[in-house]
């Protein structure tokens, strides 16, 4: 008989469909948001970026993610008409990291001309540029970033010649309530999870930050080295092992259906073998 696994996930956008999945794979879930996005109140950022994009200002765009290429387009018709946008990015190269982007771009008729493979990390980024032969050195780079800054990104395009400019439409804010934020890191701490869901290199930010705040961020730490922490992704993992935690694993493809299995198939095994 499988053991009871008790997952805590701190999905925010999709956190109905997290736990449906938790509890389809067999897990007990608990999923707390700890985080929103917050459009930037002025879109000075993002209108500049226009200007420039219709002057062939850039070589090569590039676009991280499929809500902030759907809000980058919607605030650039605020000033230009579709076909002046469209004409604007089939000017130039179009990269996107990963797929979420691809359809936004259909909609409005934009081709794109790269795509970073799974795990759609920066190094798949710039391990595609390499493969395709994309002179680097004196190209203009725009960056569709997501929140936070792109920073080992744009380090290792300017290391190769590249001068980038990046474009935001919306930053990472705490929840407005974090009262189950806060109740979550408790329960971490007195024992009441064997699985954390990290999807998002941004959560692990957000959790110390109210763990912190509470005065309780080593005893957090602490207990959730002692569970098993599965992350979505290399770009994830290599920020919840900046803060000394370890990663027990990381699914087969970067998906929230793939972790939620296969992080419950691992943690009923690695109690199957501690029994």
């Amino acid at each position: 008989m499988s053991q009871t696994i008790r997952v805590c996930s701190f999905e925010s956008r999709r956190n109905e469909e997290m736990t449906s999945l938790i509890e389809r794979f067999g897990g007990v879930p608990t999923v707390v948001r700890s985080m929103q996005e917050i459009p930037l109140e002025e879109n000075a950022e993002v209108f500049e970026f226009g200007k420039q994009l219709l002057a062939n200002e850039f070589d090569l765009v590039l676009f991280l993610t499929g809500v902030g290429a759907k809000a980058l387009f919607e605030i650039l018709e605020l000033k230009h008409s579709v076909e002046e946008i469209r004409e604007a990015f089939n000017a130039c190269q179009i990269m996107v990291r990963g797929p979420k982007p691809i359809p936004v771009l259909r909609d409005y008729g934009i081709r794109v001309d790269l795509k970073a493979p799974e795990p759609n990390t920066w190094r798949e980024v710039i391990s595609e540029l390499e493969r395709n032969e994309v002179e680097l050195s004196g190209k203009r780079f725009a960056i569709q970033e997501y929140g936070v800054a792109s920073t080992e990104l744009r380090e290792a395009l300017e290391s190769r010649g590249a001068s980038v400019s990046s474009v935001s439409v919306y930053r990472w804010a705490l929840p407005d309530d974090v009262g189950p934020l806060e109740q979550a890191i408790r329960d971490t701490i007195r024992g009441e999870f064997d699985v954390l869901l990290i999807t998002s290199a941004q959560q692990i930010n957000n959790i110390l930050e109210v763990a912190d705040s509470l005065g309780l961020k080593d005893q957090w730490l602490q207990a959730a080295s002692k569970c098993i922490i599965g992350s979505i992704g290399p770009t994830a993992s290599e920020r919840i092992r900046e803060f000394g935690l370890p990663v027990s694993m990381e699914p087969s493809h970067p998906k929230m259906a793939h972790l939620a299995k296969e992080v419950i198939e691992f943690a009923q095994g690695q109690a199957e073998t501690s029994q």
